[in-house]
């Protein structure tokens, strides 16, 4: 029971149409709706995004700094996947109807779909869950700090990330033009993937965005 919570009072809410809640709508077919402690007060530590997907869709890489993600799918099908921050592995999961996959609190992970009318429910042990999402990575780190940090000529890579839209949510975007876009993704190499161990660093968090 939420403990400064007056359920006598008459704006106590108990119930709540999550579709009236987009947080991000591509098309008709892709689209997220959330429901957080903003949306219904009663809420204490859960909260959850409604996503449905075509196929080929991708809820873009991203991380939640506060909370864990379970990973629930309705109908359709998709692959979970994940990068494993101890053994620098990523994992793949498929998961149908009633499979779930669990992401860890702070990995880094994303979802494709891989049929069309997929509806996945990411349950989250958090009254709003944070995030950071890998395009706003991409697009707000300084150019002279990537150039410098990994030897990447600076010109190149803004060429490289300049199509690139801040909070992108799903992709790929609705006027990507790649020949590469017409490849089913059960072609794409989903085997688990190794990236050589180095030493681990503490990290400061300087950046922070929330779905709500």
């Amino acid at each position: 029971m939420v403990s400064y919570m007056d359920y006598t009072s008459p704006s106590v809410q108990y119930t709540f149409d999550v579709n009236k809640n987009p947080l991000f709508i591509k098309d008709n077919n892709n689209f997220i709706n959330l429901l957080g402690v903003k949306q219904l007060n009663t809420l204490e530590n859960v909260s959850l995004l409604d996503i449905f997907l075509s196929t080929n869709n991708v809820v873009e890489p991203h991380y939640h700094q506060n909370a864990a993600e379970l990973v629930y799918c309705i109908s359709g099908s998709a692959t979970v996947s994940m990068l494993n921050p101890f053994t620098k592995q990523i994992l793949n999961y498929t998961i149908t109807p009633g499979q779930v996959a669990n992401v860890p609190q702070g990995w880094w992970h994303y979802e494709v779909a891989l049929m069309d009318n997929t509806h996945l429910l990411a349950i989250f042990n958090a009254p709003t869950p944070e995030v950071i999402l890998g395009s706003d990575i991409l697009k707000f780190t300084p150019s002279k700090i990537m150039s410098h940090t990994y030897c990447i000529d600076e010109h190149q890579w803004k060429q490289a990330i300049e199509p690139v839209k801040p909070s992108t949510y799903i992709g790929p975007y609705k006027d990507c033009n790649r020949e590469m876009e017409n490849i089913p993704h059960q072609n794409i190499n989903l085997q688990p993937q190794y990236i050589q161990q180095y030493p681990q660093t503490q990290y400061v968090q300087q950046y922070r965005q929330y779905w709500g």
